[in-house]
């Protein structure tokens, strides 16, 4: 059963990533990029002091049934922040060779953009309700906005489908690989306890959940990067001759080599862009509904955090695990996903400290992630199905990583990401193009200090740009 399932996965896999899809995501990037005169390389500094900056500054608590700003990117980042920065980076090398770290960084450097209009969006378009619950998404925006009721509910399927593989799935999975390899412990205990741990956070609500990932993401996040530039730092003399081979192999095959296969450029640019929309999730719509959840000034005030978030995901973390990997020469070794990347700390560290170090990093990268898309899957499924639905949702969330486990080919486990990523981002791109009149004059209306589209203005009087424009022109 399972291998008639995996057989199909790479049939639809393969139709779903072909030129077309990669061409539409890049040329949202590239749009809305050019649109805003490179918004994110003239004004990084502006992006920089309004988010990590801002996130050091004392703040009181939120309102009830709402995160801070720095909540919810926390909680963005947590989902953003996990296997796809470890396991699929290392995975994307083993199987797009080092050329994929290029397309990986164009785009992210393009997406910052992408994800800035998106959350944007969601926070413009959200509901709001008198007792101060909010929810909003991508879902929202198309509903609101373009009134596609159809393909709203489309993406809402496709997050489901995400969360399911991805966030449950994958990330246990990692996981209990990672813990196997390392210390010979049953996958399904790790798996099991993961779950439990999911559950009990969970089941805490919205608040919940932002508290956990406020204080773990930046922990974690801080622990990895160090650790990984100890790596880097080991093995600096390598580094140049590292940079060289991927800005090569991006426009040129890899050779086969003595424990590798060769790829070509479009292996490259497939896995690089796949992984590094899965990483980072620039486009993808699952950041925007943390983020319309935000106790926020303004829509493209909480849309900064966007490009932040791109930019501290891949150009940062996922360029050190790149770089820790090729300059060990770790990818020589035949292996891939997690085991790679231990192979590649062990070459520099002692193997017992690379073991601890990565399998901490995988924990609570992977936990915090699987904790943090249940937001996202939670506002999903009610659009979709129903909110009675969570009643039983809930609970077949946290079963898909137990269930896999045991199996032990992770490559073809992420096929399923792919699949995920497509699903969801293939609606959301299509909206944010048609949206981007709104985009582009919300973000505007908050530079040029109108503020006439204040969240607690468009919360109160449902008065959206496009109305407003309705009524004006």
């Amino acid at each position: 059963m399972i291998e008639r399932l995996l057989a199909l996965a790479a049939k639809v896999d393969a139709l779903l990533w072909g030129p077309w899809t990669m061409a539409f995501i890049a040329a949202t990037a590239v749009y809305f990029t050019l649109r805003s005169r490179f918004f994110q390389f003239r004004k990084f500094g502006l992006i920089l002091s309004r988010t990590a900056g801002s996130a050091l500054k004392k703040r009181s608590d939120s309102r009830r049934e709402r995160l801070t700003p720095f909540q919810a990117a926390s909680t963005a980042l947590a989902s953003t922040v996990g296997m796809g920065n470890m396991a699929g980076v290392a995975t994307a090398l083993s199987l797009g060779g080092p050329g994929a770290v290029f397309w990986m960084w164009i785009l992210a450097l393009f997406g910052m953009m992408t994800k800035t209009a998106e959350i944007t969006l969601a926070v413009h378009y959200r509901d709001a309700d008198g007792e101060g619950r909010v929810r909003g998404g991508p879902m929202h925006y198309i509903r609101k906005g373009l009134g596609w009721t159809a393909l709203a509910k489309a993406f809402s399927v496709g997050i489901v489908v995400n969360a399911l593989f991805t966030a449950t799935l994958l990330q246990s999975h990692t996981v209990g690989r990672a813990f196997l390899g390392s210390y010979g412990l049953n996958p399904y205990i790790t798996t099991g306890l993961m779950a439990a741990v999911t559950g009990i956070v969970i089941l805490g609500g919205l608040k919940r959940i932002g508290r956990f990932c406020e204080r773990l993401v930046p922990l974690m996040s801080l622990v990895y990067i160090l650790a990984g530039l100890v790596v880097v730092v080991l093995n600096l003399g390598k580094i140049p001759a590292v940079f060289a081979m991927i800005f090569e192999n991006a426009f040129a095959p890899v050779p086969a080599a003595a424990g590798a296969a060769g790829t070509g450029v479009a292996a490259a640019l497939k896995y690089g862009m796949a992984r590094g929309m899965l990483s980072n999730e620039a486009g993808l719509g699952t950041a925007p509904m943390a983020h319309a959840t935000a106790d926020a000034p303004h829509p493209f005030a909480q849309g900064l955090w966007g490009a932040f978030e791109v930019f501290a995901d891949t150009i940062v973390i996922c360029t050190i695990t790149a770089l820790a990997v090729l300059s060990t020469g770790a990818l020589g070794g035949g292996k891939t996903g997690i085991e790679l990347l231990i192979d590649a700390f062990g070459a520099a560290l002692s193997p017992a400290l690379a073991s601890a170090l990565i399998s901490f990093a995988i924990l609570t990268f992977c936990l915090t992630t699987q904790i943090g898309f249940f937001i996202y899957f939670e506002t999903a499924a009610s659009y979709a199905f129903g909110r009675r639905s969570l009643l039983w949702l809930r609970w077949i969330y946290l079963v898909p990583g137990i269930a896999f486990a045991g199996f032990a080919d992770v490559d073809r486990l992420w096929v399923f990401a792919n699949i995920a990523v497509g699903a969801c981002a293939l609606p959301n791109l299509i909206a944010l193009f048609v949206l981007s009149g709104v985009f582009f004059a919300l973000m505007k209306d908050h530079l040029e200090g109108r503020n006439a589209f204040a969240t607690d203005i468009t919360d109160a009087t449902r008065r959206y740009v496009r109305t407003a424009e309705r009524k004006t022109s």
